[in-house]
């Protein structure tokens, strides 16, 4: 793969990440959509996907993937449809993203992994920049919010965990949105038991579809494309950037306001991660 390749299929799987969080808002504040249904459009657009892309790469049906893993998938999908009520793209995005890591790092510590005095300095300095952007203010008005997408971060963290030892990452991502489906089929009667009413909005329907289709079905497969061409560092640090990507797309697109509080959290946030990743890389 070209280096310029490389450079744009990476570009676009983060714009893909970054998407759905402007997507899942915009299903939310712009059209009739419920979360529920938007989460059931989406993992079943996703997983018709991805079936594609396998079958049509692998010339078979997706071999890998498992229910574990298949259920820390639906509990990210649920929880950061619910949290997108009242969250930002921006901020949901960085409460996710910072999630995401910490739990990653708290596992790797949890296995035996050392920190040095500067990790520990950027472990911290992540925490308490993800724990301002928790406090209820403009971006995050309702702490429940706040929380369900933190929720979402660690399911995320553990899915990403337990993908390390899973092998063919596609195959794998395949099988767990295919076995996630019907759990977000469940969640759908659980909040929507007239069911036509998850049909109204052929909008909201547009958005979680390009949501599971595109932004994660067909960004995924890029993403782990992408993945065996380029050093594990760089890798982590390219993803510093959805959480940025989002901010700016949500004030673009949306208007949403890109407030001090949330510089100096992202600043918190992602240096703190850099910092953690960097020394890493230098040990």
């Amino acid at each position: 793969m070209t280096r310029l390749k490389l450079i744009v299929l990476a570009s676009l799987a983060m714009f893909a990440f970054a998407a759905n969080s402007l997507l899942c808002r915009m299903a939310l504040v712009e059209t009739s959509i419920d979360p529920a249904s938007f989460t059931a459009w989406r993992l079943v657009s996703g997983a018709i996907t991805l079936l594609v892309i396998v079958a049509v790469t692998q010339s078979s049906l997706p071999r890998r993937g498992n229910w574990l893993m298949a259920l820390a998938l639906f509990i990210y999908a649920g929880a950061f449809s619910f949290a997108y009520i009242t969250m930002t793209a921006g901020a949901g995005a960085l409460v996710l993203f910072g999630s995401v890591q910490i739990t990653m790092l708290l596992w790797g510590i949890f296995q035996g992994e050392r920190l040095t005095a500067i990790q520990w300095f950027g472990f911290a300095l992540a925490v308490t920049g993800l724990i301002m952007l928790l406090l209820p203010n403009s971006a995050v008005p309702a702490l429940g919010s706040a929380l369900l997408m933190a929720l979402a971060g660690i399911a995320w963290g553990g899915y990403s965990v337990m993908g390390k030892q899973a092998g063919a990452p596609t195959d794998a991502t395949a099988g767990n949105f295919l076995r996630a489906a019907p759990m977000a089929l469940v969640l759908l009667l659980m909040f929507v038991p007239d069911l036509s009413y998850s049909f109204s909005s052929t909008t909201g329907i547009g958005y979680a579809v390009a949501s599971g289709a595109l932004a994660s079905g067909v960004g995924y497969a890029i993403w782990y494309a992408v993945l065996p061409h380029m050093p594990a560092l760089k890798a982590a640090t390219i993803q510093l950037s959805v959480p940025v990507i989002a901010m700016l797309m949500g004030w673009g697109v949306l208007q949403e306001a890109i407030t001090y509080r949330m510089v100096f959290s992202a600043l918190c946030v992602l240096g703190g991660i850099a910092l953690v990743l960097w020394v890493k890389a230098q040990r």
